[in-house]
């Protein structure tokens, strides 16, 4: 399928400067070699079903949230907790807010053991591989079919297609709250006092590299745990320069995937600039935070890839003078066969409902109360990024440079947003971050990376034991 070709299309996404995107991968569907079953949408309390308590909340309930603490902290959720503890058309209710950055490691024997929480936000490095628990989940369109707490159906609050990248099958069972862009950022502050060009393909980077080496800088740095930002980069990178030819092999687990040559050729300039130098060495044995901190703070490299959480992640750990934006993750070189401003964006931190809770009515409800304006407007304003509802971010971003640019990135791209979702779907970064580590540390060749990427690719497809979702 080509990017012109997308069949799901952006609705009034832009109102000013302030701007959102929920898209699928150029229009694209999942489809299943296996039904995940999900609990039909029930997740049936035992009090009365009202307009105020679409789910039936039982009075005096409790329900247990267990949330990925990243970029966007947990708070936002206890703020929308402390929202649904006072309301009183619910008969009292208790929310617990608990937070993790192991959420496979903690929840997956809660999973098993038939207690998971009411409400997961399955995020992260650690994020449980959906092909393993999407027999398991509840469905959630009831949820957008319900009203907010203003009194409006939720679905008519939302950005376009905002089902699309958590249905499975066609089944909507996860909610992704928090629109991403992802792309490269910088401080346009320091660009402008010394004169320098935001580059406009990988073409551009080696001489921005030695522009940064001469004032005692490097291009690029990372942490231990974000190596996997730079696979991010290269595979984005790549399907800007190629689409669907990069794209759906990587997704479907081709045999070939790897070794596509718009793949093969960034990897070969990030071999290029990590041998002359020009990424800071050591980020194996650093704190992805204080690697970044090193970018935001201390100014010692030029350029860091990162979805758009980046700036509220290091919003304590950034330079006064540092006004930070994005562009869109770089073409190979000029000749670029997607439209011009193609760019990854996506809605991310994805709110599940496990079928097996104690009180899935519970997590519906807290999801519900999330995706009122006053909690999505205080999360736009306090965590500098937009959720999936519409009319919350004003044209000036808060006063967020960083915000500015996002809009004006999916301004330019408009329907050529695209996303990647197999290695997610299929657990994957664990076993990546380690390769991609000693690849930045210069000690794998790009045939050797090439190899080892590979070869997980093709352990996965191969794995006869692990459900294979086709995706278009």
């Amino acid at each position: 399928m080509e990017l012109k070709e997308a069949s799901i299309s952006r609705r009034n996404l832009l109102r000013g400067a302030a701007t959102a995107a929920l898209l699928l991968p150029f229009g694209a569907t999942l489809a299943s070699c296996a039904a995940p079953g999900g609990g039909g949408g029930g997740g049936a309390g035992t009090g009365k079903v009202t307009a105020d308590n679409p789910f039936g909340v039982a009075a005096n309930s409790k329900v247990d949230a267990v949330i990925f603490d990243g970029g966007y902290g947990v708070d936002y959720v206890e703020s929308a907790a402390k929202i649904m503890e006072a309301n009183k058309k619910l008969g009292g209710v208790s929310v617990k807010v608990s937070s993790t950055q192991k959420i496979a490691t903690e929840l997956q024997p809660r999973f098993v053991g038939g207690n998971p929480p009411d409400l997961i936000d399955n995020s992260g490095a650690n994020s449980i591989g959906w092909n393993t628990i999407l027999s398991q989940l509840e469905t959630l369109d009831d949820v957008l079919d319900s009203n907010n707490l203003e009194g409006t159906k939720i679905s008519d609050t939302l950005f376009g297609g905002v089902k699309a990248p958590g249905t499975f099958d066609g089944k909507f069972v996860a909610l992704n709250y928090v629109m991403t862009v992802y792309g490269i950022w910088y401080s346009s502050s320091l660009f402008e006092e010394n004169g320098w060009t935001v580059p406009t393909s990988w073409q551009d980077l080696k001489a921005l590299g030695e522009a940064a080496k001469a004032k005692g800088k490097y291009l690029f740095l990372w942490g231990q745990e974000a190596a996997t930002y730079y696979q991010t980069m290269v595979v984005d990178s790549a399907v800007i320069q190629a689409g669907d030819d990069v794209r759906l092999p990587l997704e479907n687990l081709d045999a070939k995937a790897w070794s596509h040559p718009a793949i093969q050729g960034i990897l070969e300039i990030l071999y290029d600039l990590i041998k002359s130098g020009y990424v800071k060495p050591g980020g194996a044995g650093t704190k992805f935070t204080e690697a970044q901190a090193q970018w935001s703070l201390k100014q010692e490299a030029l350029l860091y890839p990162s979805g758009s959480w980046i700036e509220n992640e290091m919003k304590k750990q950034t330079a006064d003078n540092f006004k930070m934006k994005g562009f869109a993750e770089l073409p190979l070189d000029g000749s670029q066969t997607t439209p011009k401003g193609t760019m990854r964006a996506e809605a991310g931190e994805p709110f599940i409902v496990p079928s097996n809770a104690k009180n899935p009515a519970g997590g519906k409800e807290l999801l519900r109360t999330m995706l009122s304006k006053e909690s999505a407007t205080a999360f736009a304003k306090a965590k500098l990024a937009p959720t999936i509802v519409k009319d919350t971010v004003p044209a000036d971003g808060f006063g967020s440079t960083a915000l500015v640019s996002q809009s004006e990135l999916l301004a330019t791209a408009g329907d050529n947003v695209f996303t990647i979702k197999s290695f997610n779907l299929y657990g994957m970064n664990g076993d990546q971050l380690p390769i991609w580590n000693s690849f930045l540390e210069g000690k794998m060749t790009v045939a050797d990376i090439t190899a080892a990427l590979q070869g997980l690719t093709d352990k996965i497809r191969e794995d006869s034991s692990i459900t294979k979702i086709e995706i278009k």
